[in-house]
């Protein structure tokens, strides 16, 4: 046993832990946890919730449109990356609703694989989903969609299914749990807001301080 075990084991005894009535009490806790109270803002019909989302990111700077399906997916990156003057590239990871897409259809656009290295100027991710009432995404780390393309590259491109815009953060927390389940949580779970910003230098707004420049979302779907 190490000495980091002893003394974990130490304190352990002297709150009582294991197996005893405290225990029981925090498993009964866990298993029983109550909902939190739901604001009714992001309680609304589908079209709605989905106005809603967008009209949030857009008051938090960022960017949104629609895509009728995952096949229009890669005309509408190529159409932002000429609106912003960018190169065409983009860095992804293994997602399979973004393997599903026909890239070919872009001859000039460049696909790189795999965790952003820093010198990447556009990513592409996948959400996990979002939260109408906050026009926040949310991404959990994997193979699938790597966390270093969520915050290394200057601009953010993120696409989520419009059937995963739930009205309220609990919603999707309970479907983060429900997915994975016990003790198969990701690593790390992103809740995005808006690009970076920080208003901390002369209280003067100030994008991509700590991360994105530009975040644009694509809602596919209806």
């Amino acid at each position: 046993m190490s000495a980091r075990d002893a003394i974990l084991n130490k304190v352990r005894a002297s709150l009582g832990a294991g197996n005893g009535p405290r225990a029981k009490v925090v498993r009964e806790r866990l298993d029983g946890a109550p909902r939190g109270l739901i604001p009714e803002r992001g309680q609304l019909p589908d079209a709605a919730r989905i106005d809603l989302f967008a009209a949030q990111a857009e008051k938090v700077h960022a960017t949104t449109e629609r895509l009728a399906s995952y096949a229009d997916l890669p005309a509408a990156v190529t159409a932002y990356l000429r609106s912003k003057n960018l190169s065409a590239s983009i860095r992804m990871g293994d997602d399979p609703r973004l393997n599903g897409a026909d890239w070919s259809m872009q001859a000039a656009l460049e696909i790189r694989r795999g965790p952003s290295d820093g010198n990447d100027e556009t990513g592409l991710s996948h959400a996990f989903g979002a939260v109408a009432e906050t026009g926040t995404l949310v991404l959990h780390s994997g193979a699938e969609n790597p966390t270093t393309v969520n915050f290394l590259p200057e601009h953010h491109l993120v696409i989520v299914d419009a059937k995963d815009v739930a009205g309220d953060l609990e919603t999707v927390l309970a479907r983060v749990r429900e997915t994975f389940g016990k003790g198969q949580m990701p690593r790390t779970l992103n809740m995005i807001t808006g690009p970076s910003r920080s208003g901390d230098i002369e209280q003067k707004m100030l994008l991509g301080a700590h991360g994105p420049r530009a975040l644009h979302i694509m809602v596919v779907g209806s």
